[in-house]
């Protein structure tokens, strides 16, 4: 293995152990890291991204299905969304220049990583404003709610080459008061649907996906699940939130200092 692969490992790694403990930080690493660190062109850089974080969560979101923590109803009907918004998202993608692109991806994350800091940090379910009725059936506010917010994940997803994570877990806590850590699960199966639209997007739009490189970063990632699962048991909901902010304010500190740059 030389240097290059080595270090294609151990960026994998890092994002599959953050989308372990997240449920969507990983998505936030993989671009910056493929970009700046593997030297990847902007485009691939997105749809490897997508690809890796997309499997990635396939693989955690089996693990955590086999522990009963997936709230598969509520996920479906979000990542139904997503996956039609993703192609959207994935074309609009290659319209725009990358460093308004990457700059925009930066704001939000400053944004949302402020949303997720002040959100609750309890284990406890409280009820939300999409709540099973009735026999066990989703009311017609939830279907609004969930597929809104699934549309959105998807269109940032197939946008930016992410997974989406980042506006998944927030939109689950607020709307069906779940856990922290049963919407981190959820959120792993949310990712991987939409993830598979998106995806497909870019390889119809002529998107290649360079080797041994994406082995490597795939390979790295699932290593990197199973150890950010692992460590998941022993935080918090109130410290895996606060990792979540934390970890997209630096990365989005860091990329805005480049692409402002850039644009000057």
């Amino acid at each position: 293995m030389d240097a290059f692969n080595l270090l294609s490992l151990g960026f994998g790694l890092l994002v599959g152990a953050a989308l372990g403990l997240t449920g969507g930080g990983g998505s936030i690493f993989a671009v910056p890291l493929l970009l700046y660190g593997l030297s990847v062109p902007v485009g691939t850089a997105m749809g490897l991204s997508l690809a890796t974080v997309g499997v990635t969560a396939g693989f955690g979101a089996a693990l955590r299905w086999l522990h009963g923590e997936v709230e598969w109803k509520a996920g479906l009907l979000f990542a139904l969304g997503g996956m039609v918004t993703a192609p959207l998202g994935a074309w609009l993608g290659r319209l725009l220049p990358s460093t308004l692109l990457l700059t925009a991806f930066a704001l939000l994350m400053l944004f949302v990583g402020w949303r997720m800091w002040r959100g609750r940090g309890d284990d406890v379910v409280t009820p939300g404003r999409c709540v099973l009725q009735g026999g066990g059936r989703f009311g017609v506010e939830c279907y609004v709610r969930l597929g809104s917010g699934g549309a959105a994940a998807g269109l940032l997803s197939g946008l930016f080459g992410v997974g989406g994570g980042f506006i998944v877990v927030p939109v689950l806590l607020l709307v069906t008061g779940m856990s922290i850590h049963r919407a981190v699960a959820t959120s792993l199966m949310v990712i991987f649907l939409i993830s598979i639209s998106g995806v497909v997007a870019h390889v119809l739009h002529g998107q290649l996906f360079p080797m041994p490189l994406s082995l490597w970063f795939v390979g790295g990632g699932f290593l990197g699940m199973l150890l950010g699962s692992a460590g998941r048991s022993r935080l918090s909901g109130g410290a895996l939130q606060k990792i979540f902010a934390i970890g997209m304010w630096v990365t989005a500190g860091w990329m805005l200092w480049r692409n402002l740059g850039a644009l000057g």
